[in-house]
């Protein structure tokens, strides 16, 4: 589920419209709109106001814990800090190939960790 499924989820449990979380958030309510026609989510500077107006957490909002009944990683516990919506923020602002470039270094990096323990591991050595 991204974002803005789980915003539209809370907005269903509490009885929120696109207009009254308009209200509360100053986000104009064609944007909101644009969320769930487009299957987009909101830029990062938003966040922390959306999760005010819905009375969750930027933690419940990211991971869907406590929200989003799919939520396969109850028993993890996961804080989100100010520094991680810092970096979502730099993450939102990134062009679509910087983007693209970003999450295949991650993958990258991700591969060379298991390679790595995977190496260091063989054989019992």
């Amino acid at each position: 589920m991204i974002i803005s499924e789980r915003i539209f989820c809370v907005m269903e449990q509490k009885n929120i419209t696109q207009l009254e979380l308009s209200r509360r958030t100053g986000i104009a309510t064609s944007n909101i709109s644009d969320w769930k026609k487009k299957k987009t989510n909101p830029k990062a500077d938003c966040l922390l106001s959306i999760c005010d107006a819905l009375e969750i957490t930027p933690e419940q909002l990211l991971t869907g814990k406590g929200i989003d009944p799919e939520y396969k990683d109850a028993d993890m516990d996961y804080e989100v800090t100010r520094s991680d919506i810092k970096i979502l923020k730099q993450i939102h602002s990134l062009g679509d190939a910087q983007y693209k470039r970003l999450m295949a270094y991650m993958k990258a990096c991700r591969s060379w960790n298991r390679w790595r323990t995977w190496w260091r591991n063989r054989d019992g050595k």
